[in-house]
């Protein structure tokens, strides 16, 4: 029973404290916090909402409803890490988004694998990759 206490104990300090990510190779991380959602953070940390869930799959599920309170995240991996970002709002396009941010639309759809030729699938909110460079994937 001891046992067992001195593990809750532990567990309730390391939310409270703020644990980081165990990824080895993890560049930034984060903690998630009541009420935070997949593009909530990602806007937030400056981190693409695709690579956010690609370096969290094996604790975020596809739809991000499963998010901890207290859970540690990482945020991206060394070397693989994205931190230019465009949030998407309301009448944004990918042309537009690529505009804005100085590159072309193929380096937009290179750093966002998840989006279709034809950019009819991003969502408002979605966070979006804009570096100006190749992020490794």
């Amino acid at each position: 029973m001891a046992r067992f206490s001195a593990l809750v104990a532990f567990v309730a300090l390391g939310a409270a404290v703020g644990v980081t990510a165990q990824e080895p190779n993890c560049a930034r991380n984060y903690t998630v916090q009541l009420g935070d959602t997949c593009n909530s953070i990602a806007a937030a940390q400056n981190v693409p909402t695709l690579q956010l869930e690609e370096v969290n799959a094996d604790k975020i599920d596809a739809d991000c409803s499963n998010l901890a309170l207290g859970e540690p995240l990482c945020l991206g991996i060394i070397g693989q890490d994205c931190n230019v970002t465009h949030v998407v709002a309301s009448g944004d396009t990918c042309s537009s988004i690529a505009g804005a941010a100085g590159i072309k639309f193929s380096l937009l759809l290179t750093n966002n694998p998840n989006i279709d030729d034809n950019c009819d699938n991003i969502g408002i909110g979605e966070v979006l990759c804009t570096a100006n460079t190749t992020i490794v994937q």
